[in-house]
């Protein structure tokens, strides 16, 4: 396995936006993580009150959300006008091109969340968008799945053979990993242990095919799990 730590991130401090870059974006490039398999991009945002980001376009690119703490307001020229809140997983495939806004719903309150890029499986598709609501109980103590390329069990549908768990864990918490063929796994907060490995927020780890793990909770925390081809 192999340990990306939260610290080697690139970071962008654009005021009213402070943004940490797991894989290569915008002015930060760094070679050796450009993405892992169809994982292009995971940004961790913070955002503040009465800000956002404006109307922009995309473009090929499965695009996920997912917040942690606060409102992100969405809006697309598809139509579309969510609130997106914790718990929430919301997917845009962007396809031949779609133009959307997220900003910070609130005027009081700091916005967190993770923007996830996944290399679609085929270009050129319509745009759709898609969000859910994944409640804490669902996710305590077990792998939810709540992005797939069938959308099965609920989730969110990708354009990718990609399945994306996610899971809330307490202090002694302990998971298996569930089947996996190349595997990336984010701490979205917390600190986990991980085959004797200390892991805290914002660190994650690879794994390739057929490298068994297990997670187990030190503390209250939270994890997404990505599973690719």
């Amino acid at each position: 396995m192999k340990i990306r730590r939260s610290n080697e991130r690139g970071y962008a401090d654009h005021g009213w936006l402070r943004s940490y870059h797991t894989f290569s974006f915008a002015n930060y490039m760094d070679p050796e993580h450009m993405g892992f398999r169809a994982l292009r991009v995971i940004n961790e945002d913070r955002v503040a009150p009465g800000h956002g980001f404006g109307a922009h376009p995309h473009r090929d690119m499965e695009i996920i959300s997912y917040v942690l703490e606060g409102e992100m307001e969405h809006k697309d020229n598809m139509g579309n006008g969510e609130v997106m809140r914790p718990g929430d997983v919301q997917r845009m495939s962007a396809g031949t091109g779609v133009v959307h806004s997220e900003f910070n719903h609130s005027q009081q309150n700091g916005l967190h969340f993770l923007q996830i890029w996944i290399q679609p499986a085929q270009r050129g598709i319509a745009p759709s968008y898609e969000q859910k609501a994944f409640p804490s109980a669902e996710r305590q103590g077990q792998w939810r799945l709540v992005a797939s390329q069938s959308g099965r069990e609920g989730s969110v549908s990708v354009n990718q053979d990609v399945n994306l768990y996610a899971s809330l864990l307490s202090a002694g918490d302990q998971l298996a990993a569930p089947p996996s063929r190349y595997a990336w796994l984010h701490v979205v907060k917390g600190t986990i242990e991980v085959n004797g490995q200390t892991l805290r927020t914002g660190d994650a780890v690879a794994f390739n095919p057929g490298e068994d793990f297990a997670v187990a909770g030190s503390e209250a925390s939270e994890v997404l799990l990505f599973d690719l081809a």
